[in-house]
């Protein structure tokens, strides 16, 4: 199956910045990757999505990043970046990555996957 890893949360001021990464692999599978994204689930709220994009580089953000987000994907590190810049307090969430395509275990397969990453937290103090 592909495992997902998410690093670079952390704690920012508001105005700062932040670049958070998100690598996927597989142990004994050959995997392919569709599209990634990033999604958040601030306290109290449910989780939304925030960007996404495609093995074709098409991209996707939510209204209230736009201008301020930039996701990537670098094919050959199967990781997917989302660089944030002038963090507001609301931006204050745990960061989910999320992925889908296929893989094939060893004489099975392949099958379609769309798994979920551990999450990362990013505070945005005022």
């Amino acid at each position: 199956q592909v495992q997902l890893v998410e690093s670079g949360g952390g704690l920012v001021q508001a105005g700062g910045s932040l670049r958070l990464s998100c690598a996927a692999s597989a142990s004994g599978s050959i995997f392919s990757i569709n599209a990634m994204g990033w999604y958040r689930q601030g306290p109290g709220k449910q989780r939304e999505l925030v960007a996404t994009i495609t093995s074709g580089g098409s991209t996707n953000y939510a209204d209230s990043v736009k201008g301020r987000f930039t996701i990537a994907r670098d094919n050959a590190k199967n990781t997917v970046y989302l660089q944030m810049n002038r963090l507001k307090p609301e931006d204050t969430a745990v960061y989910y990555c999320k992925a889908n395509g296929l893989y094939i275990d060893p004489g099975d397969g392949p099958y379609d996957y769309d798994y979920w990453g551990q999450g990362t937290q990013v505070t945005v103090s005022s």
